[in-house]
């Protein structure tokens, strides 16, 4: 079957010649393309999802509820501004206030389901309607934008809602098919009617087309969110066993059977048998298990702490403290270098750790300027991002 690669139009994925011929492909393509807020991604995102449980029409409001669900990991549990804030420190993204929103009035976790997401804007819908009215001023018309003046008849996309969305529909009834077309309803309850051609080349290209949505979204976020790392891991709830601590607590246990080590937050010896491995600057934000961000710590505090920042301050020393005692033994004992080499393949990927951390020869003094180093910055831009430090009120 001939295909048309749709790489020059700005998509990755490959579509079948009988929808190129049929479909306005490329004008698909720029529904992407200069968006003012991230929510456009949101938009195509949710329509997209919506076409792949076979619907057919969906209003305003079911489009915004499922921008809400999908939006919800990323700004709660990974702390990401969709369009970054102003200079007062306000939110500029509607979609991320509405999540925020939410989240106040629910209490939900920021690990919540989806249903248990949807269950509470259902509950709380008349308090998020602000939020979800302004979602659908622009975005609903505007992500057509790539497929307008291709007749003879010219518009400006700066008019008005009500004739653009005339256009739109006019459009559609000519030569040039459109994704969906709008109903006449007012608000959250205007309907959007999705082409049968378009449900059935979208249905055809889910995976890729959600893919390549993605690709363009983590690009948008990225940008309004420079300093966060690993941020294409930051959009959907993520597989606990992606974290990969055994050769870690290995490396503890072999420390821990030759050497007393205090618990950073208690100053209490850290009892072999009920220790958890920990980073000191959450997972959530770092989204590596690197060594030089991992300690023993009391399974009892591990919940407490949970996805908050230490105090620097108050813990810093410690946890370097007892960074430095692994460092020494690593050097000190042919058993402890080995448990410390098995931990190359997942816990040691750092090049500055590798290099000037763990190098032999380091003094204590010299030990902790290196970590400070390299790990201040990165606690920083987690202070900035939003998360919470956890302070020694928590430790009672």
């Amino acid at each position: 079957m001939a295909e048309y690669h749709a790489e020059k139009a700005g998509l990755n994925f490959s579509i079948e010649t009988k929808y190129y011929n049929e479909l306005d492909i490329e004008g698909f393509s720029r529904m992407m393309k200069d968006p003012s807020y991230c929510y456009k991604f949101y938009w195509l995102e949710a329509i997209v999802q919506l076409i792949s449980e076979n619907r057919l029409v969906a209003t305003y409001d079911e489009i915004i509820n499922e921008m809400i669900a999908n939006a919800w990991y990323s700004v709660l549990e990974f702390h990401i501004h969709l369009s970054g804030i102003w200079g007062d420190g306000t939110i500029k993204d509607n979609l991320e206030r509405a999540v925020s929103k939410l989240s106040e009035l629910s209490d939900l976790p920021a690990n919540a389901s989806k249903i248990e997401i949807k269950n509470a804007i259902a509950k709380f819908d008349r308090e998020l309607h602000m939020e979800k009215q302004a979602l659908t001023k622009n975005v609903p018309y505007k992500a057509l934008s790539g497929f307008a003046n291709k007749t003879g008849e010219h518009v400006s996309l700066d008019s008005s809602a009500g004739r653009m969305m005339a256009y739109y529909n006019k459009l559609s009834e000519s030569d040039i098919l459109l994704p969906y077309t709008f109903s006449s309803e007012t608000g959250l309850c205007r309907k959007l009617t999705f082409s049968d051609a378009w449900v059935r080349m979208i249905k055809d290209n889910t995976v890729n087309i959600l893919g390549w949505i993605q690709c363009e979204k983590v690009k948008w976020l990225q940008n309004n969110n420079p300093e966060v790392p690993g941020l294409i891991y930051k959009l959907a709830p993520l597989d606990e066993k992606m974290r990969k601590l055994a050769h870690v607590r290995k490396l503890w246990d072999g420390i821990l059977d030759l050497h007393n080590i205090n618990d950073v937050f208690t100053d209490d010896e850290i009892d072999k048998k009920k220790y958890d491995v920990d980073h000191f600057i959450p997972w959530s934000f770092v989204m590596n298990d690197e060594l030089w961000n991992l300690m023993p710590m009391d399974s009892s505090l591990n919940s407490a702490k949970n996805n908050r920042l230490p105090n620097w301050d108050d813990f810093f020393l410690r946890f370097a403290k007892n960074q430095y005692i692994m460092y020494e033994m690593v050097h000190q004992k042919e058993g402890i270098r080995k448990l410390f080499e098995e931990c190359y393949r997942d816990n040691l990927h750092s090049i500055w750790a590798n290099r000037e951390l763990y190098r032999k020869g380091n003094s204590d003094i010299e030990f902790f300027g290196i970590l400070e180093k390299n790990m201040r910055p990165v606690y920083d831009s987690a202070r900035r991002q939003g998360y919470d430090v956890w302070d020694k009120r928590f430790v009672d």
